[in-house]
């Protein structure tokens, strides 16, 4: 069925485009090149053959949302074209962070297991099919996938960003196949019209965010300002009951504020070192959200404060918009739908993820907040380096985030991953300009734009996982 619905699908789109840009030619030749949606036809691809692995990669215990993680599955999908081309997409696996019941109700390698069966799902539905649009393909399997990972995690109320993590992947496949099929060499080539907008921005350089979890010494956290790290994520939401976690919580921000808020960096309008806090939904009322940021006030942290992401958990409808602090949606805005409710609830800020909730989803997500004027960053999953680079593609073409001179992203598997310069050679431009971290921003000069941060080019260690399989 999806199948023979793709193809009436891509007839139709072919026969509509045609259409436009004769209509568009006989109107006016400067149309065509300059204002056409479509310049052409994209191409029809079928995909004949599919494949996927995974790899684990130890970590550092990652402490949040009363939990922690210490074994990251990278999931690694291929897809085959009937032509002939053979593209591989990564991604990384968050259970905790996509649903902490599935997390919580099973072992570790079981949560993980359970996500890449869907990735496995993802990856059969579509064999056989064809597509002209990455953006259309996940639509078309979301539903069926989400619905799959209800029924085997036994989770009716599976978290959309559960599936779309296990998508990543497939996602990220499809969208190179797309580039290679219709001979896209550049990231903003890439980009669909519709999208265009609002990831049109050229930052010269974008923030590195490293994150520290629950628990975290303010002396460590002092240690990455010295090393030059401006803006940094601070995981609160303490393990405890609610009044535990409150008082931890507000130990914590007076000590991080003892320690660098006195700090000048040149990248922020005011000077002084912004704070990103993020609760990943620990706090269950408003009125103890209130009492942290009461504190904060007290201490004279509160202007300092950039942003606060997910304080509530998603089933909690408070409005945030009459706190005086700029308060982010991230998991809870698993698709372009839920980012507008987010919104209309008073989140004036999205973090988005282009290696957590695919870029097709991402697209559409950031092309709305632009519309509504709502500022948008990147925050991470502890993926491998050369998701960082997907992610910083996005990072590098957002509008400002209020107050600061620069683009944002957080990235923290340097912190978290045991093996990250194995996994480093593994990226294609591992000597890059971009690629690392200098004084707490990454350079996205010329060279990363012209060369997309090396996400189109092959990574080696990756192609060789399949080059016996077909």
């Amino acid at each position: 069925m999806l199948k023979k619905d793709s193809e009436n699908i891509s007839r139709r789109d072919f026969i509509n485009r045609a259409g436009v840009m004769a209509v568009a030619g006989a109107l006016a030749p400067e149309l065509t090149s300059a204002s056409m949606q479509f310049p052409r036809p994209m191409k029809t691809i079928r995909i004949k053959n599919v494949d996927s692995n995974f790899e684990r990669e130890p970590l550092n215990p990652y402490r949040f949302k009363g939990s922690a993680i210490t074994d990251s599955w990278q999931a690694i999908a291929m897809l085959e074209s009937e032509s002939g081309v053979k593209k591989i997409g990564i991604g990384t696996q968050g259970v905790l962070w996509s649903d902490s019941k599935v997390f919580a109700g099973h072992s570790e390698s079981a949560g993980n297991a359970l996500m890449y069966a869907m990735s496995e799902r993802a990856l059969q539905m579509v064999k056989g099919t064809t597509f002209s649009d990455p953006v259309k393909l996940l639509d078309d399997i979301l539903p069926e996938v989400l619905a799959y990972g209800k029924k085997i995690t036994g989770n009716p109320d599976l978290r959309k960003t559960f599936a779309l993590n296990a998508l990543v992947c497939v996602d990220n496949a499809a969208w190179l196949l797309y580039a290679q099929e219709n001979n896209i060499d550049q990231f903003d080539k890439l980009i669909p019209a519709a999208y265009k907008p609002g990831l049109s921005y050229k930052h010269e350089k974008v923030a590195s965010i490293p994150s520290f979890s629950v628990g975290t010494s303010a002396e460590r956290i002092k240690q990455a300002a010295d090393e030059g790290y401006f803006i940094m994520k601070l995981k609160t939401g303490s393990a405890g009951t609610q009044q535990e976690m409150i008082e931890k919580d507000i130990a914590f921000l007076s000590a991080v504020h003892k320690a660098i808020g006195h700090y000048e960096t040149p990248y922020t309008q005011n000077g002084k070192i912004p704070y990103y806090f993020d609760a990943n939904g620990r706090y269950e009322k408003k009125e103890t959200l209130l009492r942290f940021l009461d504190h904060a006030k007290k201490i004279g942290a509160f202007d300092q404060i950039a942003v606060i992401e997910e304080p509530f958990e998603e089933s909690n409808e408070a409005f945030v918009g009459d706190l005086g602090v700029r308060v982010a949606a991230d998991e809870s805005a698993h698709t372009v739908e839920d980012a507008a409710h987010r919104i209309e609830l008073g989140y004036s800020a999205i973090a988005v993820k282009a290696i957590a909730k695919t870029l097709s989803m991402t697209m559409k997500i950031t092309q709305l907040a632009y519309e509504k004027k709502v500022p948008c960053f990147c925050a991470d999953l502890t993926v491998n380096p050369i998701l960082v680079d997907w992610n910083k593609n996005v990072a590098a073409r957002l509008q400002p985030f209020p107050g600061m001179t620069v683009g944002l992203q957080e990235t923290n598997g340097h912190q978290y991953y045991k093996n990250w310069e194995k996994l480093m050679t593994f990226h294609p431009k591992k000597e890059g300009s971009w690629v690392r971290t200098q004084k707490g921003v990454y350079l996205t000069d010329a060279s990363f734009y012209a060369e997309s941060g090396g996400i189109l080019t092959p990574s080696k260690h990756y192609e060789e996982m399949f080059e016996t399989t077909h």
